[in-house]
């Protein structure tokens, strides 16, 4: 499964209302820490069809959810589970840290 991109509009419908657990990377075009993690990211939704894997570009558009939960830095990637954040993590980091989101 790929990457699907959400935005502050889609995000209840993608995420909050998921069935599977989600993982979702918030990030902006500009940043080149979010663009190391892109090909993590996507190995992890082609890899694991159990759960949603998304993106979400904060800037300079779609910053209500991200308020909304607190990101400060950027990537910021999260797990939810039942519509609920349930971990996180900041920055570049390995496949398996983010693994270990979902757990």
């Amino acid at each position: 499964m790929s990457v699907i991109t959400i935005t502050d509009s889609t995000f209840e419908a993608e995420v909050e209302k998921s069935e599977k657990p989600v993982l979702v990377k918030f990030g902006a075009d500009w940043c080149g820490p979010c663009k190391t993690m892109e090909p993590i990211i996507s190995e992890i939704a082609n890899e694991h069809s159990d759960i949603k894997v998304c993106k979400l570009d904060i800037d300079p558009d779609n910053m209500v959810v991200a308020n909304k939960l607190g990101v400060v830095s950027i990537p910021f990637i999260a797990s939810f589970k039942n519509g609920k954040l349930c971990k996180s993590a900041v920055g570049v980091t390995s496949k398996e840290n983010i693994l270990d989101l979902l757990n």
